[in-house]
């Protein structure tokens, strides 16, 4: 059988949980996820762990936020003025809204609360400061050439 390695195309069914058992995104009722080893696509912390595996392996790990999202930052958190939109805007809770960066760059926001004049948004990554906790089956190794 085929062992993953880095550089080898991989694909790999996971189911992945909170702390709280929450599902936070599965690939079960779909395709399995296919990436290169080692290519920068996945998180590091998930790539590692596949590393080593034979096709038809499972495999249970967690991922501390600094292998996966990194910490959560409260400075990613700002409030602006709606008046600062297109006024045919009207964004919701849970929405992503896209801005950018004095030097130009993207950053994408989550709307975590609204009022009538004001949006709060949130620029972490709404996986930032938490555990990541999968559970992985490695379905295929298709061995770099």
């Amino acid at each position: 059988m085929a062992i993953a390695q880095k550089g080898d195309k991989v694909l790999v069914h996971y189911v992945g949980k909170l702390d709280d058992g929450s599902v936070f995104d599965s690939s079960i009722e779909s395709s399995p996820l296919e990436f290169i080893i080692g290519d920068g696509t996945i998180i590091p912390g998930f790539e590692e762990a596949v590393i080593g595996l034979e096709e038809g392996q499972k495999k249970s790990f967690t991922l501390k936020p600094e292998e996966a999202y990194g910490p959560y930052y409260n400075e990613r958190v700002i409030v602006i003025n709606k008046s600062q939109l297109p006024p045919d805007l009207d964004p919701q809770i849970g929405d992503r809204l896209q801005g950018q960066q004095p030097d130009g760059s993207v950053v994408l926001f989550s709307v975590i609360d609204k009022n009538e004049e004001e949006l709060t948004l949130d620029g972490n990554h709404p996986l930032a400061g938490k555990n990541l906790n999968f559970e992985i089956e490695l379905v295929k190794v298709e061995a770099a050439s």
